[in-house]
């Protein structure tokens, strides 16, 4: 068949926003890829998928509409969870790939923050583009059982459905068993279910360029300005807010950690990286970082960079070896993941 004579393939892509990120910060946090995913690279992926699936050439197989469907924090409550950069730098990625985005307000319900209405608002979306945009494939990035009428309704107007599926489990860092799967009801329906953890791991083994292009390979901005002050030539106390100080850190756990600083260890996540990348710290590892407050008015690192162990004087060290020995405090509800609806 002379490929290039077929007509063009019209791809719809729709995301559950909170789905996605929880899928990329299994990846960066979990995975041994250790990298974000690649909002490029995956339509390029899509793109190829769905050539392969409908069998015509990938230059036919084309994204023409995109969506990225999320529950959101307010400005106030953003600001107050440190979340407002972190937000406006996804917000620059999706429009840099010209994803649409559609935000709907986090509600408080039992003192835990939820999404409402999001499963709806993408279904209404994508039925009504599949009708008026006559969308060959809808490729669909979520899991939730909520979707399987969009999905037969999708079916009676002739749009074939792509799932892309993960399933995955690990631990988090309070010691939970996590696990992330599609309701195997989406799984039936759809015309076109592809396992995405199975050609990850699979492309990555055999070095598959296009999987390897599904990630982010260069590290993530930093949320704070890097600055280099005259370091101590040993550890420093936390001071008042905004003293700069120099310790080792400590309980790296799935983008979290300490900042070694008795009595009171001070908490730090990837978000407070001035440079460098989150992955590449290890417990022990010497850090700069400035004393802030979170949102629970308690002292935290901030703009925290990895810098060469101090020369320390005589005596010092086992001062301070006898200091870290003290038990960390508690770790706070609020570390929870980065992609959570409370997390990016």
């Amino acid at each position: 068949m002379n490929q290039m004579n077929s007509p063009l393939i019209r791809i719809g892509v729709f995301y559950d926003g909170n789905y996605f990120l929880k899928i990329s910060d299994y990846y960066y946090f979990q995975h041994d890829r250790k990298a974000r995913i690649s909002l490029e690279g995956l339509h390029e992926f899509i793109r190829h998928q769905v050539a392969e699936e409908e069998d015509v050439d990938v230059r036919l197989s084309q994204i023409i509409d995109s969506r990225f469907f999320r529950g959101r924090l307010s400005a106030t409550e953003a600001r107050d969870k440190d979340r407002l950069f972190h937000d406006r730098l996804l917000d620059d990625i999706l429009m840099n790939m010209g994803i649409s985005t559609h935000y709907m307000p986090l509600k408080t319900r039992d003192g835990r923050l939820q999404e409402k209405g999001i499963d709806v608002w993408l279904s209404l979306d994508a039925l009504e583009l599949a009708m008026h945009k006559s969308l060959d494939v809808i490729v669909l990035i979520a899991g939730d059982s909520d979707y399987a009428p969009l999905i037969k309704k999708l079916n009676t107007v002739g749009t074939r459905v792509m799932l892309l599926n993960w399933d995955f489990k690990y631990t988090d860092f309070k010691g939970e068993n996590r696990v992330t799967r599609a309701s195997q009801q989406l799984l039936d329906q759809v015309t076109y279910p592809i396992q995405m953890h199975e050609i990850i791991d699979q492309g990555l083994t055999d070095g598959d360029e296009l999987v390897d292009a599904l990630f982010v390979n260069t590290p993530e901005p930093a949320a704070y300005p890097s600055t280099k002050p005259v370091r101590p030539t040993g550890p420093t106390a936390a001071g008042p807010v905004g003293t700069i100080g120099i310790s080792t850190i400590k309980n790296l756990k799935n983008g979290f950690g300490f900042v070694v600083m008795p009595p009171n260890n001070l908490f730090f996540s990837y978000a407070d990286m001035a440079e460098g990348d989150f992955n590449d710290l290890l417990e022990g590892d010497w850090v700069e970082f400035t004393v802030g407050r979170n949102h629970r008015d308690e002292d935290c690192a901030r703009n925290v960079r990895k810098v060469e162990a101090p020369e320390m004087e005589e005596g010092d060290e086992d001062d301070y070896g006898d200091e870290q020995e003290h038990e960390d405090h508690d770790e706070h509800d609020e570390h929870e993941s980065a992609h959570s609806p409370e997390r990016m």
